[in-house]
């Protein structure tokens, strides 16, 4: 099987990368290998991957439309390339903008729903083109498509177990916040809350190019940072770890209908509860008052902080191993693109 994995061009595919779809497509690229099948990845030029990268420009400094026509004619192009010369059987595509960049007829794909699904242009969910397929990514997602969408199937995400519930850290007394550093992700809230709760902060993570990120960044992120509540910046896995296992807590204040969350599922891996406002699949990761707390907003937030010392860092391991395992997310992505790989136009 050669598959042909297509990432967001905005953002390097790489282990430290921020962000669902570029671990999600990092994870199907190694069990690809792994497995002895032909992997392929359309990505920035200063991309990782165990396959083969095939790359497309990094964008520089700030991303505006013409940045953007050129990298999705870069993509266009990388795309239709491997098509014919590779022997590809199935693409399969990853980014919010897909459809800016769709191959040709004739090779299936797939679409990885990453996102919230009114982030997507309505008529790019309706798509006509043969042999061409959704994948959601948990209940709470599939419950909001449209009328008329797809044909859509569900994949829920995973997390490599093994790897996250190997460092069995000391707790230590802070709270911690990973992701992409942007205004519908709510960091700021999280700083707000673990003041008041009086335990040290650490955020992890990216500003990427847009003018709105960095506005967030500058006006509600760098005022609030101290001695005791710090922006640390993109961590590899073995920090990212280290960070996640000696948590207090790990805070998800995400004030978007999140689709899922591989961090939120890390953290309980390595033991460490989940404090999270209750939007999109969210709720469905956290056990209220089990493996973490479902909060409303900074007071509860605050107050779930200090909760979190009661609660069980192996009910959380638990509860990942049982719920989460990326081996089960691979073999159904494995299923799904052999049946593809049969579709005739």
């Amino acid at each position: 099987m050669r598959v042909l994995s297509v990432s967001y061009p905005f953002a390097p595919v790489r282990p430290e990368t921020p962000g669902g779809a570029e671990q999600v497509l990092l994870a199907l690229d190694r069990a690809l290998v792994r497995s002895g099948h032909g992997s392929f990845v359309v990505a920035t030029v200063n991309s990782t991957v165990s396959g083969t990268l095939l790359p497309v420009p990094r964008p520089p400094g700030v991303i505006d439309a013409q940045v953007r026509a050129d990298v999705y004619e870069a993509c266009r192009s990388a795309i239709r390339d491997a098509v014919e010369e590779l022997d590809i059987d199935v693409v399969h595509m990853h980014g919010v903008d897909f459809h800016e960049y769709m191959p040709p007829d004739g090779v299936p794909v797939l679409v990885t729903l990453h996102l919230p699904l009114s982030w997507y242009p309505e008529k790019a969910l309706k798509t006509q083109r043969p042999c061409t397929y959704f994948n959601c990514v948990s209940k709470a997602q599939e419950s909001s498509l449209p009328d008329g969408a797809g044909p859509v199937g569900r994949i829920d995400n995973g997390v490599d177990i093994g790897f996250w519930r190997t460092a069995r850290n000391v707790k230590k007394e802070y709270a911690l916040s990973m992701g992409r550093v942007c205004a519908e992700k709510g960091f700021h809230i999280a700083m707000d809350a673990a003041r008041s709760a009086g335990v040290p902060f650490i955020l992890a993570g990216a500003v990427f190019g847009y003018k709105e990120h960095e506005e967030y960044y500058r006006d509600f992120i760098s005022p609030r940072l101290s001695p005791v509540s710090r922006f640390i910046g993109m961590v590899g896995p073995g920090r990212k770890r280290r960070l996640l296992s000696g948590a207090r807590c790990l805070l998800v204040p995400s004030l978007a209908p999140e689709t899922s969350s591989l961090v939120a599922m890390e953290a309980l891996a390595s033991g460490t509860p989940v404090v999270a406002f209750a939007n999109g699949a969210l709720a469905e990761i956290v056990e209220d008052g089990r493996t973490g707390f479902l909060v409303k907003d900074e007071k509860e937030m605050s107050s779930a902080i200090r909760e979190c010392r009661g609660l069980s860092g192996e009910a959380c391991r638990r509860s990942a191993a049982e719920r989460f395992a990326a081996s089960a997310m691979i073999e159904k992505y494995f299923e799904t693109y052999g049946n593809m790989a049969a579709c005739e136009a």
